[in-house]
C-alpha cells in the first residue's frame, strides 16, 4: 500500500494558512456530507461506469454508495481507499485527518482514542492509515541543501557506546524549502551516497558538518562543511542550522507525543514530520482529504 505525494500537485496552489474546526464542521457536518465529498473528489460529475459527464448521483439507502442517474449503476466511492471495509464513522475518519492537519507535534493513538471514543486498536489503525497519505515523493531537491544524520531511540551508555541500540536517520533540507529523510540501518558512507544521489540534483551546493560520511560528495556536489568539533557552527552562509532544527522538532515530538517509536514503524513517523515541514505554510487538511480519496 503506497501513496506518493508529488511536489507539483499542491505546492503552487494558493491555500489558506489556517483552517479552523468551525470551518471543518460547517463543511463536513455529518457522514453524508463526508461521503458526498469523497464521491466528488474522486469522480467529479463523471460516472466511472458509463462515462457520462454531468450525470447526477443519488445516495443508496443503507449503503455507503450512490446510484448513477444515467446507467443506474452503483458506485461505492470508499472502495480501494484508506476508508474501505471500515465500520468506523466516516466523519470520525475526517475528524482524525483534521486533527493530524492542525497538530504540530503529531497525534498519538491514545489521544485519538479519547477524541473519538473508539478502541485503541481502531485508533492505532486509523493513525497508521493516515500516515500512509504523508509518504515522501521522488522529487529531487535543488538550490542550497543541508545534509545531516541523527539517531532515535536506544539508551545512552557513555561516549564509547552512545550509538548502541539507536536507529539512524539520514536527512536533507533545502534552505527555505523542503525536507527529506530516510531511516537506515547504519549511517555509513555508502548509505549516505545512495540517499543523497537519490534526492539531490547533481552539482548543487551541499552543506554538512565534518562527518566523514560526506567526504566523497566533493566529486558530485559543491560541498562545503563546518567543523562542529572545533565549535564552528557557521562560516558565512555555511551552516547546518536548518536540518538541525528539523531534527529538533522531530525528536521533541516523538518524545513528547509518542514517547517511543519502534524501528519497524519509524519511517512512517519520519514521513509524517517531513510532510508537516514541507507544507508548513498552508492548511493541509484539504490536501490530506484529497489524498485520502485516491486508490491505494
Amino acid at each position: 500500500m503506497k501513496i506518493l505525494l508529488t511536489a507539483s500537485i499542491f505546492r503552487n496552489i494558493i491555500k489558506p494558512i489556517r483552517y479552523t474546526f468551525k470551518q471543518f464542521k460547517t463543511e463536513y457536518p455529518d457522514d453524508k456530507a463526508c461521503l458526498r465529498s469523497v464521491l466528488e473528489n474522486r469522480f467529479g460529475d463523471t460516472c466511472p461506469k458509463c462515462g457520462t459527464v454531468g450525470t447526477k448521483f443519488y445516495p443508496i439507502t443503507g449503503r455507503k454508495g450512490f446510484s448513477c442517474l444515467s446507467c443506474r449503476g452503483q458506485i461505492y466511492p470508499l472502495a480501494d481507499t484508506i476508508f474501505r471495509k471500515s465500520e468506523t464513522s466516516l466523519w470520525n475518519w475526517f475528524y482524525a485527518i483534521y486533527l493530524f492537519s492542525v497538530a504540530k507535534n503529531g497525534v498519538s493513538a491514545k489521544e485519538l482514542e479519547r477524541h473519538l471514543g473508539v478502541t485503541y486498536k481502531t485508533a492505532w489503525r486509523m493513525c497508521k492509515q493516515i500516515r500512509l497519505l504523508m509518504q515522501q515523493d521522488d522529487t529531487k531537491l535543488t538550490g542550497v541543501v543541508e545534509a545531516d544524520e541523527t539517531y532515535i531511540g536506544g539508551r545512552y551508555k557513555g561516549q564509547e557506546k552512545k550509538f548502541d541500540n539507536k536507529t539512524p536517520i539520514l536527512g536533507v533540507v533545502e534552505k527555505g524549502g523542503s525536507a527529506k529523510a530516510q531511516v537506515t540501518d547504519w549511517a555509513s558512507t555508502a548509505r549516505a551516497k545512495t540517499f543523497l544521489n537519490a534526492n539531490l540534483e547533481q552539482g548543487i551546493e551541499l552543506q554538512t558538518d565534518e562527518s566523514r560520511i560526506y567526504i566523497w560528495s566533493n566529486k558530485e556536489y559543491n560541498h562545503r562543511s563546518i567543523n562542529h568539533s572545533d565549535k564552528e557552527f557557521a562560516r558565512g552562509s555555511v551552516n547546518t542550522n536548518t536540518i538541525e532544527g528539523f531534527w529538533g522538532q522531530l525528536k521533541r515530538s516523538i518524545s513528547g507525543t509518542y514517547h517511543m517509536v519502534s524501528p519497524k514503524y519509524l519511517q512512517s513517523y519520519v514521513n509524517e514530520f517531513a510532510f508537516r515541514y514541507n507544507y508548513r505554510a498552508v492548511a493541509v487538511c484539504s490536501i490530506l482529504l484529497e489524498l485520502a480519496v485516491k486508490p491505494v
